[in-house]
């Protein structure tokens, strides 16, 4: 048992695609205090999405000594912090002044399409799939950071005068907290530039696309401690480190192979645990780290990403003025009993799992003088769900797994018309845990387990509570046709660029 001088809480930071949280846990896995700062998204083309490296460790700041004055919680009561990030998201500075030499790119933007094109024309979009498991496509960090060595002046010569840092924005935190330069399995397997099977970063991949090795952080496991951090932090082990996605399957104590968890943020992201060996997909998924814990072997997972769920909520409240706030989404798609025979598919930065098609754009369907702004709320809701069945089929393909019930976390699963035609369509329960901030409490499980604080995974699955499940309450002739009608419209979106 802990005595009363010990630490009594792990915290997280969980830094997010629209902003950045700092969560203090206690033992039982229960959130005591959290504090959460928005950060400015920046779009400086068509197709391009930026954030302010310096604006984001600078909220991170904000939110570590406001959660800690709110909780009234000192650092000396906290056994270690953890850190989970929006991943892929590409940020290249001056190891010496900490400057970033150009503002972070994130994983949405698709500005590489050209860098991908044309390493995809001498052998396929695909010639990357065995080493890394996934596949050349503008979401992963390797072409953004040849982007910034090509497009910012002096920045090819600083990198191979061995003056400048690469990080994804869970080393760039790191960095700044600690001084250490490191990543953990997980985010360098984001890259491009990580050999699955080896952990290391790829040589020939690195020649190919001419990044200096030099710039790349060392990779280490997901719960180890890094470093200690510097105020208002200062002294707290900084001991767990995981992607966003990987860090939500560990909190939802997905340890098994076969174990499952969706994650309903800006995009969508299911990752199912397939054990100590990586399984290769050929159904469009990605393979990837899902954790490593200290000198354990790495365990591996299917990754099925999309692109826009989310973020389809935040464009009907921001670009449409359909809705006030995200909330009133469902509010508004209760008005109507379906979706009037409409489909909206969000392509909005190409389609990601399992097509992964860079030439899509969005597209909404089957439109008569019937369809309604609540008919738009609900295809625009039901794109979610659709999108997540299209993964779920991949992965029951590639893994032979069929999948019993899935757990679901993030934002979006308060939206209980969404959880509800969501089990419908896959024909599956779906479950909610009590702690639905399922990523942050994941980097804190990495965290306390590298310092003691939990003595293993038993202690972790004991934490976990269900909320609420939903079962499909819909017949298999309508399930079958609706999902047909969505493959349909996924159709008319390819071709567009």
């Amino acid at each position: 048992m802990h005595n009363t001088l010990a630490p009594k809480y792990i915290a997280a930071i969980d830094q997010g695609t629209t902003s950045t949280r700092f969560i203090l846990f206690d033992h039982a896995g229960a959130i005591v205090a959290v504090e959460q700062r928005e950060h400015n998204q920046i779009y400086p083309k068509p197709g391009w999405v930026e954030h302010d490296p310096l604006e984001i460790w600078m909220r991170t700041q904000e939110v570590i000594g406001a959660g800690l004055a709110k909780a009234g919680v000192a650092a000396t009561e906290i056994a270690a912090l953890g850190i989970t990030n929006q991943r892929e998201t590409t940020i290249v500075w001056d190891k010496v002044s900490g400057q970033p030499v150009y503002n972070a790119i994130v994983w949405q933007d698709t500005r590489t399409d050209e860098i991908c094109n044309q390493l995809a024309r001498d052998g396929g979009q695909d010639r990357l799939r065995a080493k890394t498991g996934l596949p050349l496509a503008t979401y992963f960090s390797g072409p953004k950071i040849k982007w910034i060595l090509d497009n910012v002046p002096d920045a090819r010569t600083r990198a191979e005068n061995g003056e400048l840092f690469f990080g994804n924005i869970d080393t760039w935190l790191i960095w700044n907290l600690t001084g250490v330069h490191v990543t953990d399995v997980t985010n360098a397997g984001r890259t491009l530039l990580m050999n699955l099977h080896t952990l290391d970063w790829d040589e020939e991949i690195l020649a190919l696309l001419d990044i200096p090795c030099a710039m790349l952080p060392q990779i280490r496991s997901s719960s180890e401690v890094y470093g200690a951090a510097r105020a208002p932090l200062g002294g707290v082990a900084v001991a767990g480190d995981l992607g966003d996605q990987h860090a939500a399957l560990f909190g939802q104590t997905c340890f098994q192979p076969g174990e499952a968890k969706n994650t309903y943020g800006t995009g969508c992201f299911m990752l199912l645990n397939t054990g100590e060996a990586p399984v290769e997909s050929k159904n469009g998924l990605l393979t990837t780290l899902a954790y490593k814990i200290g000198d354990q072997k790495a365990v591996y997972a299917l990754e099925g990403s999309i692109a826009i769920t989310g973020a389809l909520v935040q464009w009907l409240r921001d670009n449409l003025g359909l809705i006030e706030k995200s909330a009133d989404v469902e509010t508004l798609a209760r008005t109507v009993s379906d979706n009037g025979g409409i489909y909206f598919v969000p392509a909005f930065s190409g389609l990601f799992a399992p097509y992964w098609r860079s030439d899509a754009r969005g597209a909404i369907v089957g439109m008569t003088r019937f369809v309604t702004k609540g008919h738009i709320a609900r295809a625009a809701l039901e794109s979610t769900a659709y999108q997540t069945r299209e993964v779920l089929d991949a992965m029951e393909k590639d893994s032979g797994v069929k999948l019993t019930a899935l757990k679901v976390d993030g934002g979006m699963v308060f939206n209980e018309t969404l959880m509800q035609f969501q089990s419908d369509l896959l024909g599956v329960p779906v479950i909610r845990p009590k702690v639905a901030e399922t990523t942050a409490l994941g980097a804190a499980y990495a965290a306390g387990l590298a310092v003691g604080f939990w003595k293993d995974f038993d202690e972790l699955r004991t934490n976990w509570g269900l909320d609420k499940a939903w079962s499909p309450q819909m017949e298999s002739e309508q399930r079958a046709s609706l999902y047909a009608g969505w493959k349909k419209a996924v159709t008319r979106t390819f071709d567009w660029v």
